[in-house]
């Protein structure tokens, strides 16, 4: 990929972050006001904080704490530092632009790290969990927070000529990412012990909104299902890529913007561990 095609990529991924933190804001913070710290954080560290959706969460939660945002993506810490100067907090927000699965930098002694959705991607996993073990202060603590899977948006028996189509596409996808991201799905809990945590405390969030013709529900799912499609395409029967392609024809009679009856549903799964 070209420079300017990592670039077009990593942008299309932000616009996706964005709707994210916009759409699951409720549920990030309820998991930040969840978490069992003995005293407010003062240093905290966001692992893969993308655009900033745990960042700008923390900060709220934690009004005296200061956050070292990481991430690999240049445009995504832009994106952060943009909205960090519209909220009138840049004195309280430090960027690292880093690829944590080569060389780890220096991000001081934090009270707090949190990492959303970004353990997966690691290479090697294990190796960042103790990593983070020794950059936490003693008696700090580590939230991990993932996924269980791309959030759903359509009805089962939608679209009207290819029901049950979302289902098949993440059928697709995730055994695409079974080979590209096998850490995707696990049970980190375990692996947190073994890198000599105390686990603190876990929780399954289920998210579900009401059906909603919201423009920002609507943009969320058009954007997820672009990238979906760009997964799953060369799998597909021909019949469900035309299906899916009506759906994401933005002026077309059957886009998915023009539905009523989408919702946002997942799962958020949360551990919470200890260093000793």
């Amino acid at each position: 990929m070209t420079h300017t095609g990592h670039d077009h990529a990593h942008a299309d991924q932000a616009e996706i972050l964005d709707l994210d933190a916009e759409v699951l804001a409720e549920h990030t913070a309820s998991i930040a006001a969840w978490l069992p710290v003995e005293a407010a954080p003062s240093r905290i560290v966001d692992l893969g904080s993308g655009t900033g959706a745990g960042t700008f969460t923390l900060l709220e939660r934690f009004p005296e704490a200061h956050v070292t945002a990481v991430d690999s993506s240049v445009e995504h810490l832009r994106r952060l530092r943009e909205k960090a100067c519209e909220k009138g907090v840049t004195d309280r927000v430090r960027t690292v632009q880093a690829d944590l699965d080569a060389t780890w930098p220096d991000l001081g002694t934090p009270d707090l790290v949190w990492a959303s959705a970004s353990l997966h991607h690691m290479a090697d996993p294990d190796r960042t969990l103790r990593q983070v073990h020794e950059t936490l202060a003693p008696g700090g603590l580590f939230a991990v927070v993932e996924l269980a899977g791309f959030p759903r948006f359509l009805p089962a028996d939608a679209p009207e000529n290819r029901p049950g189509l979302e289902e098949r596409c993440h059928a697709a996808s995730d055994r695409r990412h079974a080979e590209h991201l096998p850490h995707r799905g696990a049970d980190w809990g375990p692996k947190l012990t073994a890198a000599g945590f105390t686990l603190e405390g876990e929780r399954t969030i289920s998210v579900d909104t009401e059906r909603s013709h919201s423009e920002v529900v609507g943009r969320y799912a058009l954007n997820g299902l672009r990238r979906l499609r760009g997964a799953v395409a060369d799998v597909l029967s021909a019949e469900d890529l035309t299906a899916l392609d009506e759906l994401l024809d933005t002026d077309g009679p059957h886009s998915i913007l023009r539905r009523d009856d989408l919702a946002v549903r997942t799962e958020r799964a949360v551990w919470a561990a200890r260093r000793a």
